[in-house]
Parts: C-alpha cells; structure tokens; sequence
C-alpha cells in the first residue's frame, strides 16, 4: 500500500518542481561561454599565428 507523503515530502517535490520549471539557464551558460572559448581560440590562432606567417613556399 502506498502511504501519504509528508509535509516535508511535499515541500521537497515542490522545490525540485520550481526549480525545474525555471529550465537549464546554467545549461545554456555553460554551453554558451565554451562555444565563446572554442571561437576565441580559433580567431586568436588566426591572427597571431597564421596571418603573421604569411605564404610559405
């Protein structure tokens, strides 16, 4: 037989509730600063290591 919940039970699922209804906001952060490094990186590569280099043959 299932038992009732309690209080605490109930105020725990509502705060998990809450919090996931709010979405993956940390997700997209995280996702969103490392897209910003990879991007980075390549633009600094770019300029400093290719560009200066010139055409080697």
């Amino acid at each position: 037989m299932a038992t009732q919940p309690t209080r605490e039970e109930q105020a725990e699922d509502e705060a998990i509730e809450r919090i996931v209804s709010e979405g993956p906001r940390g997700t997209w952060a995280v996702a969103g600063l490392a897209t910003f490094l990879v991007v980075l990186t390549y633009f600094l590569f770019y300029f400093l290591a290719y560009l200066p280099r010139g055409a080697t043959q």
